[in-house]
């Protein structure tokens, strides 16, 4: 790998790893088994079958799991604990062999950039909840899966314009944040109240006192 393509690939695992790791790992592994992609050794275990294999095993029950509302949500919270560190130790194996400096530094861009993918994803699944309609669930998902192929699929055969869009997405991302987080917590408040309501209200055929 030239340094270009090394670059993309320590920024844009990390950022693939936050939106869907299950695919961004089997779609490495496939690659490297094809001969299309050189993977330094530290990370030629994904190309791993067993590995590959479970990567998609797991990509298959994501895939239902993220279309239907409220369960994405519970599955992104559970993989708040697994994205960004496997973002993290992705990013660091694609340096190779290298100063533990070099492997650390790329650990912590890669988790960050999984901290921010995963942050974005998963506070714009909760605000998409409050629709009562699946429609809007199922096309985020589609859409997160397709970034997520054509993502990897960019960051080895064209880094440049890899670069140039992951640089897109973080000016995205600066903007999006702070509007979804406010929006959450507007959701969070109303729920508070909601389920305050509902304990303050009396019990069937109580007398309340005036």
């Amino acid at each position: 790998m030239d340094v270009v393509q090394t670059i993309a690939l320590t920024l844009g695992v990390g950022w693939a790893s936050g939106i869907n790791l299950y695919a961004a790992v089997a779609t490495l592994g496939l690659l490297g088994s094809f001969g299309q992609l050189e993977l330094p050794p530290s990370l030629a275990l994904v190309q791993d079958p067993l590995v590959i294999g479970a990567a998609i095993l797991m990509y298959c029950v994501e895939f239902f799991a993220d279309k239907v509302p409220v369960v994405d949500s519970g599955w992104d919270l559970v993989h708040t604990f697994i994205r960004i560190p496997a973002g993290a130790a992705l990013a660091a194996g694609v340096v190779g062999d290298v100063s533990p400096a070099v492997q650390l530094a790329a650990g912590l861009v890669g988790g960050s950039f999984a901290a921010g993918a995963h942050a974005t994803k998963a506070g714009a699944r909760a605000l998409i909840n409050t629709s009562p309609e699946p429609v809007t669930n199922w096309i985020a998902s589609t859409t997160e899966d397709a970034a997520v192929f054509a993502g990897v699929w960019a960051m080895v055969f064209q880094p440049w314009f890899f670069l140039g869009a992951l640089a897109l997405f973080v000016l995205g991302v600066i903007w999006l944040l702070p509007r979804l987080w406010r929006g959450i917590r507007v959701l969070g408040t109303r729920i508070a109240r909601l389920f305050g309501a509902r304990s303050a209200a009396p019990a069937p055929g109580s007398n309340p006192q005036p």
